[in-house]
C-alpha cells in the first residue's frame, strides 16, 4: 500500500475466534524482513482495558479501533519514517498467530499512472487493377486461332485412332476365344 504523507491509513486485522483473555497486538518491521530486522511494539487491544500503546508511541497519531471481530490500526498524519511492514497477532493460550502483514510505503508525493497510449491504425493499402484497354472485335491473332484449330483436330484423330485399335485387339481375342 502506499500513501501520501500527512494522510491517514487504516490497516485491518480480522480475528476469527478470540477468546475472552485473547489480545490483538499491533507490530511494525522498518526493514525488509531478515536476520537483523525486528519487531516494533506499537499497540495492542485487550477485551477488557482496550486500546494500550507501546512507550515509544504517540498516541494521537496511532488509533487502535474494534468493530466486532475486526480490529483497525488508523495511523494519523504519516510520514515516510512510518514506512514499513504492519503486522497484526493474537496471542492466546498457547496460540501466537500473525497476520500476512501489511506493506506501507508513504512518499510525499503518489506516483502518476502513465496514460495509456493510443494505438494508431494503419491505412489500409487498396490495390487498384491498372486500367485495361479493350479492343473490339478478335482479341487472338489469327495465327493463335489456328494453332488452337490444329491441335484440337490432332487430339481428335488420336482418339479415334485409339479407339479403333481397342476395337480389332477384342475382335482378335474373340476370334481367339472362339477357336
Amino acid at each position: 500500500m502506499t500513501a501520501q504523507t500527512n494522510q491517514t491509513v487504516m490497516l485491518s486485522c480480522e480475528a476469527k475466534t478470540l477468546a475472552s483473555h485473547s489480545r490483538i497486538y499491533w507490530l511494525r518491521q522498518r526493514q525488509a524482513p531478515s536476520a537483523n530486522s525486528h519487531y516494533e511494539f506499537l499497540a495492542f487491544w485487550d477485551l477488557t482495558k482496550g486500546a494500550v500503546h507501546g512507550k515509544e508511541v504517540e498516541q494521537e497519531k496511532l488509533i487502535v479501533l474494534r468493530d466486532s471481530s475486526r480490529y483497525t490500526l488508523s495511523l494519523q498524519s504519516v510520514k515516510p519514517s512510518d514506512s514499513g511492514v504492519y503486522f497484526c497477532m493474537t496471542v492466546g493460550n498457547p496460540d501466537l498467530t500473525f497476520g500476512k502483514g501489511t506493506q506501507l510505503s508513504v512518499v510525499d508525493v503518489l506516483p502518476t499512472t502513465p496514460q495509456p497510449t493510443k494505438k494508431t491504425t494503419p491505412k489500409k493499402k487498396v490495390f487498384r487493377f491498372p486500367n485495361l484497354v479493350t479492343r473490339k472485335g478478335l482479341s487472338c491473332a489469327p495465327l493463335v486461332v489456328g494453332l488452337l484449330a490444329a491441335v484440337v483436330l490432332v487430339l481428335l484423330v488420336s482418339l479415334g485412332v485409339a479407339i479403333h485399335l481397342h476395337c480389332l485387339q477384342r475382335r482378335a481375342r474373340l476370334r481367339l476365344l472362339k477357336q
